[in-house]
C-alpha cells in the first residue's frame, strides 16, 4: 500500500510539472503581421473609432504558437482628413494599441501605426484653375485596403497562459 502512495504521488508531482508549465513570455519587440478585418476610408472614420485588424500567421516564441492566426486586433484613429476640393491630399493614421488572446490575456503594443497618405494636387489644382477656371482637382483619398499587411510590435514582456 505504501508504495502504492509513492508512485500515486511522483505521478501527480509530474503532472503537476507538465500541465503546469503552460505559460510563456512573449518577449517585447516581438513582431506581429496584422492585416485590417474590413476597408477603411478616411472620409468614413473620424478620430477615436476603433479599427479592427487580425493577425495573419501565427507568431511562434519557444517552439510554441503564442499568438494564432485570426486573433483580433484593435486599432484606434488617431488622424483621418477627407481630400479635399482644392488638391490637398488624404489622410489616415491607426495606432494599433492591443489584443486580446483566447485565454484572456491583452497583449499591449507600442511605436505599431498604420499611417496612409493619399497625393497633393494642390499645385496642379491652382493651374488648371489660372488657365482654364475650372473647378480644382481633388487631392487623392486614404484608405486602408484588406490584404495589405502591417507590423505590430509587442511593446514588453508579456507572459500569456497557453490554451492546449
Amino acid at each position: 500500500m505504501k508504495r502504492f502512495f509513492i508512485t500515486f504521488y511522483v505521478l501527480m508531482l509530474l503532472s503537476c510539472s507538465v500541465f503546469g508549465q503552460n505559460k510563456v513570455t512573449i518577449k517585447g519587440g516581438t513582431m506581429v503581421p496584422v492585416e485590417a478585418v474590413r476597408n477603411v476610408r478616411a472620409v468614413e472614420v473620424h478620430v477615436g473609432q476603433n479599427v479592427d485588424f487580425q493577425v495573419v500567421r501565427d507568431v511562434v516564441q519557444d517552439g510554441v504558437v503564442v499568438i494564432p492566426t485570426g486573433t483580433i486586433v484593435k486599432g484606434n484613429v488617431f488622424e483621418a482628413k477627407r481630400s479635399t476640393a482644392f488638391g490637398t491630399k488624404g489622410r489616415l493614421g491607426i495606432k494599433l494599441t492591443h489584443l486580446n488572446l483566447p485565454s484572456g490575456d491583452v497583449v499591449n503594443f507600442s511605436s505599431s501605426e498604420v499611417y496612409i497618405q493619399g497625393k497633393n494636387r494642390t499645385p496642379l489644382s491652382v493651374v488648371i484653375f489660372l488657365f482654364t477656371c475650372l473647378p480644382f482637382p481633388c487631392g487623392s483619398k486614404a484608405e486602408l485596403k484588406t490584404g495589405v499587411e502591417y507590423e505590430a510590435r509587442v511593446a514588453n514582456n508579456t507572459l500569456v497562459t497557453l490554451n492546449y
